[in-house]
C-alpha cells in the first residue's frame, strides 16, 4: 500500500510534519484527508505552503479520498496521512481503507477535553472513536516527534 504514514494532528501540516516526520518517513505525498479543509481554499493555500517543495500534496474529503486510495491511484508513492481528527479515521476505514496504526500526534486542549499526554486532550466521543478503532484492529500510538518513544495509546487511555 502507498500509505507509510497515518497520524492524527489536530494542526495537520506544521514545522513538525513537514521536516521531522516528512524526512524521516522519506514520503512523496502528504495527504490531508479533512471534509472542511478541502473545501477552504484559504487553508488549502496555507497548507499548500507549509508542504516541503518536493512532496506532493491532496487535501481531500473523506469520500474522495477513500476512493482514491481504494483505486491505488497512490501506487508507487509515499503517502504520510493526516487527518485532524478520530472520526475522519473512523469514516475512512468505514470505507474500506485498510490503515493498520495510526500515530496520535497532536489533539489541542479546549474546555471539556480530558488531557491524557503533553499533546494529546481528547473528548468523550474522541475517547469512543479510539474505541471503535482499536476494536477494528486498528493500532493506535501515541508519538509527537520520530526520535521519542512510541506509547501505546490504549494504555494511556486505561490510565484516565
Amino acid at each position: 500500500m502507498a500509505i507509510v504514514h497515518a497520524r492524527i494532528d489536530d494542526r495537520l501540516i506544521h514545522g513538525q510534519v513537514a521536516t521531522m516526520w516528512t524526512n524521516n518517513l522519506g514520503v512523496t505525498r502528504i495527504m490531508v484527508v479533512d471534509d472542511a479543509a478541502a473545501g477552504d481554499d484559504v487553508l488549502k493555500m496555507s497548507l499548500k505552503l507549509a508542504c516541503p517543495n518536493n512532496v506532493a500534496l491532496s487535501v481531500l474529503p473523506v469520500e474522495k479520498a477513500a476512493e482514491r486510495i481504494n483505486a491505488n491511484a497512490y501506487e508507487g508513492q509515499r503517502v504520510f496521512l493526516i487527518l485532524k481528527s478520530p472520526q475522519t479515521l473512523v469514516r475512512l476505514i468505514q470505507a474500506n481503507v485498510k490503515i493498520e496504526t495510526v500515530n496520535v500526534g497532536n489533539l489541542t486542549y479546549t474546555e471539556g477535553k480530558i488531557k491524557i499526554a503533553n499533546t494529546v486532550a481528547v473528548t468523550k466521543e474522541e475517547i469512543e472513536c479510539f474505541n471503535e478503532l482499536h476494536k477494528l484492529g486498528v493500532k493506535l500510538t501515541l508519538q509527537l516527534i520520530p526520535s521519542n518513544p512510541s506509547e501505546d495509546l490504549m494504555d494511556v487511555l486505561k490510565k484516565v
